[in-house]
């Protein structure tokens, strides 16, 4: 496929974002099986795909917990693939940064090496790409139904970005040539969180005296809620109640407290919640700066879609618009959120298909 011929994604016939992509043949002019993966600090979720005429039938999907297992292999000889020699192509979105086939998971302890996996499963090739980066294929992919408009804009054709706080924080652009986007992978939620006030520098403090360096990861991931959550309530000097210590004690901390806050029942979730939405607002604008992403921002991972009908949405516009002179242009831009869960799973998929022989 030539760099400026458009990826017809199928599965959206009217598709929101078209893709242009440099592989070996057209998709839609080769069938074949496909297997993909969405491999994150959390879950791993594979799908078997058959790929025919242009589009993708879904054979098979489960999801995995990633750190129940030792290693991506473990999970695709789990995944019983009764013939994996009719598999023609597979595709890993992969959380963490890839370098010549490799890649050590940012938050799982996992390495994966192409060379290997090619060598247990007796294959020919397999393709990894960052997790990030899947998700941008998917895009195309989507439908209206599977996006909520966080803050309108102008739609104006060029750059977009995509952002997913989750177990981490993903980031990455799409390159906009005049006809169509070119994804690529960032390491952008590794950079330093900077404070606009007394209290953002007394919560950089506290991070710091933590771990050292202090990411935006740190903030805007399940993590970080956990983490700013009990500085406000030691500032605060509210306790808690005996059923909420309950809770976070059986369950996933981050997703009780958010989901407290949305209920309205504890003052410290709330303004933790809030905090988290103000903190994702600034780091979203200043990707839309960085690229000049009048294409749009796309805001992933499995943080939003939870909390996005029950959070304070002028927190987050607020927020967003305090740039000074380029306010003129942040209000251009569009910001969504992906409300499908399977984005990019369908990302890794296309991107396999799109190499078959």
């Amino acid at each position: 496929m030539k760099m400026t011929e458009k990826l017809s994604l199928p599965l959206a016939h009217k598709s929101l974002i078209p893709l242009a992509v440099g592989s070996k043949t057209s998709l839609g002019h080769t069938n074949g099986n496909v297997l993909a993966g969405d491999i994150g600090g959390t879950k791993t979720n594979l799908a078997l795909y058959e790929f025919k005429d242009g589009h993708l039938f879904l054979v098979k999907q489960k999801s995995y917990r990633t750190k129940n297992h030792s290693s991506l292999l473990e999970i695709i000889e789990d995944f019983e693939i009764e013939e994996m020699a009719k598999i023609d192509s597979i595709c890993f979105g992969v959380a963490g940064p890839i370098t010549k086939g490799k890649v050590h998971g940012t938050n799982f302890p996992w390495r994966i090496d192409t060379k290997k996996l090619i060598k247990a499963l007796h294959l020919k090739s397999i393709f990894l790409i960052n997790d990030m980066q899947a998700n941008a294929y998917g895009l195309a992919a989507l439908e209206e139904k599977d996006l909520d408009h966080l803050k309108y804009g102008s739609k104006i054709e060029g750059n977009a970005v995509i952002i997913s706080p989750g177990t981490g924080l993903g980031e990455a652009g799409l390159f906009w040539d005049g006809s169509a986007y070119h994804p690529f992978a960032t390491e952008g939620g590794h950079c330093d969180f900077s404070p606009r006030n007394d209290f953002d520098l007394e919560i950089w403090k506290y991070f710091q005296q933590k771990y050292g360096h202090v990411s935006w990861e740190r903030l805007l991931s399940g993590q970080g809620i956990r983490d700013t959550y009990q500085l406000i309530r030691n500032v605060s000097g509210e306790k808690e109640t005996d059923a909420f210590k309950a809770k976070m004690a059986k369950e996933d901390p981050a997703a009780v407290i958010t989901k407290t806050a949305l209920e309205g029942s504890d003052v410290v979730c709330r303004e933790t919640l809030d905090l988290f939405v103000r903190f994702l607002a600034i780091e979203t604008s200043q990707l839309a700066l960085k690229f000049k992403a009048t294409g749009g921002i796309y805001i992933g991972g499995g943080i939003m879609p939870k909390i996005i009908k029950g959070m304070n949405r002028e927190v987050f516009t607020d927020n967003f618009m305090q740039s000074g002179r380029m306010n003129s242009l942040l209000q251009m831009v569009p910001v969504d959120v992906i409300l499908n869960d399977t984005t990019a799973l369908m990302g890794a998929a296309y991107y396999a298909a799109m190499n078959l022989e």
